[in-house]
């Protein structure tokens, strides 16, 4: 009786329906009868689903996608793509259509990241972008980046996280915690804490303490206080560092800025990788 009522209705009526849900809950209700099945793949759904800068977004990328229908130039989006040259990674979430960006190394300033003194350029396989950045020795670690509100999903809690690897030679990287802060233009939003760079064991622990004294719980006064994250694995081979989050409302276009800061230690540090931060969705 109910799959007789559902056929009853004219599809152009389900399809504006379904446009209101989500590609999560288009999908589930084209299950419910051949109806709703013709309505979840008509492009007025689908269409809605894409972000309302999607053409601006399709003009950056780096290889043209290919489609015929909006859904399949959906889930064409919720892969990741290049944009800009290649110095970003874009993507939708499949089930709920907001946006994620990556920045790679190249689209962020790290302090003297050009002097090869201090930081050394390469490619490798493992990274989606060209070239990733690696610390050889300096004193001071400096990353910031930035984005705009307006490149992103309105009324969405973001998250941003430092993309990162540990190199076999590393060291200095988790004497004291590295300053980490993200801040929405005019200070509407400031978030600051601290993140060690590497995971510390026990023993390294025990032989920082016998060999620096009182130094590291001085040079740890000078830190603000923090939570002290550590970085945790991702799935793509990767490690990261929560550094921050924000609410990305709908009242116009913001910058938001996002650093990692170690330089009060005055200490040598060596081997840290980065391939770029990333923001996206937080799970809420």
């Amino acid at each position: 009786m109910e799959g007789e009522c559902f056929n009853k209705l004219p599809e152009g009526c389900v399809s504006t329906i379904l446009s209101f849900t989500s590609p999560h809950e288009a999908c589930k209700s084209s299950m419910v009868c051949p109806m709703f099945r013709a309505a979840a793949e008509s492009d007025v759904v689908w269409e809605r689903f894409l972000p309302a800068d999607y053409r601006h977004i399709l003009s950056r990328l780096v290889q043209p996608l290919m489609f015929s229908s909006r859904k399949e130039l959906f889930l064409g989006l919720c892969s990741p793509n290049l944009i800009d040259g290649g110095n970003k990674s874009f993507i939708l979430d499949k089930w709920s259509g907001k946006k994620s960006y990556i920045l790679s190394v190249r689209d962020l300033s790290i302090a003297w990241a050009d002097d090869p003194i201090y930081w050394s350029w390469r490619s490798t396989p493992e990274s989606r972008f060209s070239q990733v950045a690696e610390l050889k020795t300096m004193s001071w670690v400096e990353i910031n980046g930035k984005i705009r509100t307006q490149m992103l999903s309105p009324n969405t809690k973001y998250g941003v996280y430092l993309i990162m690897k540990i190199s076999n030679r590393a060291f200095g990287l988790d004497l004291i915690p590295s300053e980490i802060s993200v801040e929405v233009s005019n200070r509407t939003q400031v978030c600051n804490g601290t993140a060690y760079l590497s995971c510390r064991d026990s023993k390294k622990k025990e032989m920082e303490r016998l060999f620096y004294g009182n130094r590291i719980e001085m040079l740890k006064s000078r830190v603000i206080e923090g939570d002290g994250r550590v970085p945790c694995e991702r799935g793509d081979g990767w490690m990261e560092i929560e550094i921050g989050d924000f609410f990305n409302g709908d009242q116009g276009d913001e910058e938001v800025k996002m650093s990692l800061r170690e330089v009060k230690g005055q200490h040598l540090k060596g081997g840290l990788i980065i391939e770029g931060i990333e923001v996206r969705p937080k799970c809420v």
